[in-house]
């Protein structure tokens, strides 16, 4: 270990996995465990070793390849006291011009993807007698943005999964929690999957919309900062089943609950439906 890394080591000999750790925020995520003293493991399906983090090559849309990248973890460690559910990406269009095929496709990924890595961590936690689990959300889950509505749904749902789990599992002395960031500057924008069909019988409002998400995220929050967030909740003796991060989204996570829905979703179509 490092003198930086023994420096800022909390109980050395933690086992962390963190899914879609190649880049973004789930790569800084990893950087920041790993200097935090946790031996890290990084799930994605392209990666290599970095740092001190050791890749296990994994598509988390794929129950076997989970499965199988948890027992090499377990074979080597023998435990996993945390697990950082990062991976996904997102979709844009309009919801009448989105394929059924693409819509699960985002569902695999960001919801089913988050809960086939979680059924294959809780009995090694069960066991063990705990560990906690903290999966990525978004402000979208809270707000739903107008032509990336299966993105907010699918986080929605993980919210909802969230919820249910902390008090499955919350007898075992496994805690769980999300945390709902805001605008990151990663290459999640990039890597949007963009379906412009449509644009034109809705007058230009997609591309306009997509435009604006995609200004907001090119000026937002460094991954760096979330990683420092999800660090700072990992290390909490006692968790609240949901995060925001940034005082802007805490702002608007507030208002998203003490608002009329009407209210709430009208501002919403102002921002993202001009």
């Amino acid at each position: 270990m490092t003198e930086e890394k023994m420096k800022h080591s909390e109980k050395p000999g933690r086992i962390a996995i963190v899914t879609g750790g190649s880049n973004g925020i789930g790569k800084a995520t990893a950087k920041a465990l790993s200097l935090k003293g946790y031996k890290v493991y990084e799930f994605s399906r392209r990666g290599t070793d970095y740092d001190d983090i050791t890749h296990v090559t994994a598509d988390v849309t794929d129950e076997k390849a989970v499965a199988a990248a948890v027992g090499e973890v377990l074979s080597r460690e023998g435990r996993i006291d945390l697990l950082v559910n990062n991976a996904g990406f997102g979709i844009s269009g309009a919801t009448e011009f989105t394929s059924t095929e693409d819509a699960k496709r985002l569902f695999d990924a960001d919801f089913f993807g988050t809960f086939n890595v979680i059924r294959a961590v809780v009995p090694a936690m069960r066991k063990q007698g705990g560990g906690r689990i903290i999966n990525l959300s978004s402000v979208a889950s809270l707000l739903s943005i107008p032509y990336q509505v299966f993105y907010s749904a699918a986080k929605a749902s993980v919210n909802t999964l969230t919820l249910g789990l902390a008090n499955e599992l919350k007898p075992f002395g496994i805690s769980v929690c999300a945390v709902m960031p805001g605008d990151v500057k990663t290459g999640f924008t990039a890597a949007r999957e963009k379906t412009p069909t449509g644009d034109d019988v809705y007058g230009g409002r997609i591309s306009r919309s997509v435009a604006v998400m995609e200004k907001d995220e090119t000026n937002g929050m460094p991954p760096e900062f979330i990683a420092k967030r999800i660090v700072s909740i990992a290390g909490k003796k006692n968790v609240k089943p949901l995060y925001s991060a940034g005082f802007k989204y805490q702002f608007f996570c507030v208002l998203a609950r003490i608002l009329p829905f009407r209210l709430s979703n009208s501002i919403v179509g102002s921002l993202y439906n001009k």
